[in-house]
């Protein structure tokens, strides 16, 4: 016998790639012998732990100010923390916000970061088409294919998704643009570490207003900033908010405290015009638990109002540092067989296009990582097995239907986000013997 799902139960039934992937890995990594580049963890070394701590006990001994922060909370999210957040955007001229800006934006704290505010929205529109770049953000992409959304992707350049693209690939749909749901930009890509330049931010928002208009109903533009604190080089332009811009209610920004404190607060919030979508993630959030676990956002209020100047600093100054030293290594140590290289500028991912090297898992590039050749002068014996690194191939992250498929297949994603820049550079010696031994086998390259 068999469950009677939905579209979405059966297709989740069989865990994504991505997901199959690391979960095989994880059944038996090895500590201080495996080396994990692929999961976009943050670096231990960048969560306060003291700090947090005092955060804890100052939320318990200051009941007037953190309410019953051991109970359940709203579904808009605790007071404390959006009007924290609120005054660091404004205190701090984030994306250049301002008192007026700011006073016309509505906000909601997602259940569980910033994903549960994506799992809303791949719930309260009804399935259509939606527009990202490629490569794109797959985990979000896999799951909106399982809820029944059509993902569109447009190749994007060093500057980000490009207006002029994506108007092409809207009148390539004739009629089927109508259904079109929503446009989704993640303004530091995951997993390119392209950074969205303002240009072409306001560009896309025209965009969004002009097709809207056409269509004669709203089609909102979400920009996920999930990164966007983590934009760590000094020459990188100063990100504007699209709110700035936004006069038609259209655009929403999409942020995370997980990247700059802990991922494990799980604080997640979205901004942008107070309305029925607004009102429909707020009831979603009540649906799923009534809110984020009080506790958590009462202490994510306390740091951004006594830490948060400190922590950004020493964050993005580790992040910055590691970004130099690993990308002088990408260049010394793969340099001869790289096509392109992105990131390295925000975030922590440098994004790899090889000239001839095949990377995805079927490749002797990625059998030699994971020591799965079925040679033991490769993979040593099963009893000791040598060092393993995991990536995340570039398949994973372009559209199978896209443009990029076929680069894809040369690409790999790479983190320098979890893992010490040390073990990160043996990481990379060990990917110089998988492009030798890709060559050598004579079946690894195109």
């Amino acid at each position: 016998m068999q469950f009677r799902f939905s579209s979405y139960g059966s297709a989740s039934t069989a865990p994504s790639p991505v997901n199959k992937m690391m979960a095989a890995f994880a059944t038996d990594f090895r500590d201080g012998v495996d080396i994990n580049l692929g999961v976009g963890y943050v670096n231990e070394k960048t969560i306060p732990d003291t700090l947090l701590l005092e955060a804890i006990n100052a939320v318990a001994a200051n009941p007037e100010t953190y309410r019953q922060p051991f109970n359940y909370g709203g579904p808009k999210g605790s007071p404390t923390l959006i009007q924290a957040l609120r005054r660091f955007y404004v205190t701090h001229a984030i994306g250049d916000m301002d008192e007026a800006t700011m006073a016309r934006q509505d906000m909601v704290i997602g259940p569980s970061g910033a994903t549960s505010i994506l799992d809303a929205l791949a719930d309260l529109f009804a399935p259509g088409i939606v527009i990202t770049a490629d490569p794109m953000y797959y985990i979000y992409c896999n799951q909106l294919e399982r809820k029944g959304f059509r993902v569109l992707t447009v190749p994007e350049s060093p500057d980000g998704l490009a207006a002029e693209a994506v108007e092409e690939r809207l009148q390539a749909l004739g009629k089927a643009v109508a259904d079109v749901a929503f446009f989704y930009v993640v303004t530091v890509n995951n997993p390119s570490g392209v950074i969205l330049s303002n240009a072409r931010k306001r560009a896309l928002l025209t965009l969004a207003e002009r097709w809207s208009a056409k269509l004669q109903r709203p089609v909102p533009i979400f920009f996920d900033q999930a990164y966007e604190w983590l934009i760590h080089d000094p020459e990188a332009e100063k990100p504007r908010s699209a709110l700035v811009y936004d006069t038609s209610g259209l655009a929403y920004e999409i942020g995370t405290l997980s990247k700059v404190l802990a991922p494990a607060l799980r604080v997640g919030f979205i901004m942008g015009a107070a309305g029925a979508l607004l009102d429909a993630i707020a009831q979603k959030t009540s649906d799923v638990g009534f809110s984020a676990p009080l506790m958590n956002q009462e202490m994510a209020a306390y740091m951004l109002e006594h830490h948060i100047d400190e922590q950004l600093r020493h964050v993005n100054a580790g992040y910055r540092e590691k970004a130099r030293v690993i990308g002088q290594a990408v260049d010394e140590i793969l340099g001869p067989w790289l096509e392109d290289v992105r990131g390295g500028r925000g975030g922590f991912y440098y994004y790899l296009t090889f000239r001839n090297i095949t990377t995805d898992t079927a490749s002797p590039f990625f059998k030699f990582l994971s020591r799965i050749t079925g040679d033991d002068a490769v993979d040593g014996s099963a009893e000791n097995r040598r060092p393993r690194v995991v990536y995340l191939p570039g398949d994973f992250c372009v559209h199978p239907a896209g443009a990029s498929a076929a680069k894809g297949k040369r690409q790999l994603r790479l983190s320098y986000g979890f893992e010490d820049t040390e073990v990160i550079v043996t990481a990379l010696e060990h990917m110089r013997d998988a492009i030798r031994y890709a060559e050598q086998v004579g079946c690894g390259s195109q």
